[in-house]
């Protein structure tokens, strides 16, 4: 490759919002970084309830299991809140991310023999192949991974130029 070739993006906001939020990515209790913490914190506050419901029948000795169970319902619930909190951090970026989308007037993809470089309304962004460690695509999007993150969904591009660019990422990140 030895010209410069230039992809340009339509950033429509709902074609990263359908890749970026699939399969309740944004929910804060279910998505899936919390849904195991949130099931497992809804487990043990409805041990802890039967426990106290069942409170009477248990000796002076044995009451000692709620104050356990209080204790694993409490750590269950600050790792769910730990959970919770990045999962609203990385929606509050990605949300800041396409309210930039949505006001740019220019997106484009240049891809030169050794660089590769991403502007966004003058913002660019520019690696060598080698910054880049990983790259996968599928019938939704391009992903690209490596000193810059990079999300492409087909929706934002014409067919020709989705193709190309997976036919160019393909041949300089497996090269090294």
């Amino acid at each position: 490759m030895s010209e410069e070739k230039v992809i340009i993006l339509r950033p429509e906001r709902k074609n990263f919002e359908e890749i970026y939020f699939s399969g309740k990515q944004g929910s804060l209790l279910f998505s899936p970084t919390t849904k195991g913490k949130t099931v497992t914190t809804i487990i043990a506050a409805i041990v802890l309830l039967i426990a106290f419901f069942l409170k009477g029948s248990l000796s002076k000795e044995s009451q000692g299991i709620l104050y356990f169970l209080s204790f694993i319902l409490l750590l269950c619930a600050v790792f769910l809140s730990v959970s919770v909190n990045k999962v609203s951090r990385w929606k509050k970026q990605v949300n800041h991310y396409l309210n930039t989308l949505e006001k740019c007037e220019i997106y484009e993809i240049r891809i030169e023999q050794n660089f590769f470089t991403v502007n966004i309304d003058g913002e660019k962004e520019t690696s060598e192949w080698k910054d880049f460690n990983f790259f996968d695509s599928n019938n939704e999007f391009i992903a690209l991974e490596g000193k810059y993150n990079y999300m492409f969904p087909r929706k934002s591009m014409t067919e020709k130029d989705y193709s190309l660019l997976k036919k160019i990422l393909k041949d300089n990140i497996n090269q090294q």
